[in-house]
């Protein structure tokens, strides 16, 4: 659970708030009554964040009040900033950022994908040994090209078609 201080704003754990009270027997169950007894709320989860795009999750931005009760809030993320220099790190615009995370994003699903397409390609090898029927290995061999010009389809890494098998 997590408790909101009207006092300070500050959202804290069930427990850090039981430390605040280091002489105070507080009751094993905090209910909303001792909880505005003693000048907080308790914080209920709020809805995820949802829409978006590849790129985006859901993630937390605080606390919002809504109808007199505190809820924990999502936005869409992740969320850039310009950035200054900072030792080693060179100053980054939040647009160099967003860049450069959608371009890690984008080769990370690309490798899933051609994990995937490998271990199709892998498990109809077979069809192409010397003594496998020839009726159907045309049709195998078809199918594994258009299993490798899968990194080719428009829309590659976020949007595939994966062709039937024979």
């Amino acid at each position: 659970m997590e408790i909101r201080i009207r006092q300070s704003g500050a959202v804290v754990t069930e427990s850090e708030f039981r430390r605040s009270f280091p002489n105070t027997s507080l009751p094993r169950q905090l209910t909303e009554e001792v909880l505005n007894d003693l000048g907080a709320d308790v914080v209920l989860e709020g809805p995820q964040a949802s829409g978006g795009d590849h790129y985006q999750f859901s993630q937390r931005s605080g606390v919002e009040q809504i109808n007199g009760k505190w809820y924990t809030k999502y936005v869409l993320g992740p969320i850039f900033t310009d950035r200054a220099a900072e030792g080693d790190q060179p100053a980054m615009t939040a647009v160099e950022q967003e860049a450069a995370y959608k371009a890690q994003k984008d080769s990370e699903q690309a490798a899933s994908i051609r994990a995937d397409r490998n271990r199709r390609l892998a498990e109809c090898d077979w069809t192409q040994v010397a003594d496998a029927p020839s009726a159907s290995q045309y049709a195998w061999a078809e199918y594994r090209q258009k299993l490798r010009d899968v990194p080719a389809q428009a829309g590659f890494p976020w949007t595939v078609t994966w062709p039937d098998k024979p």
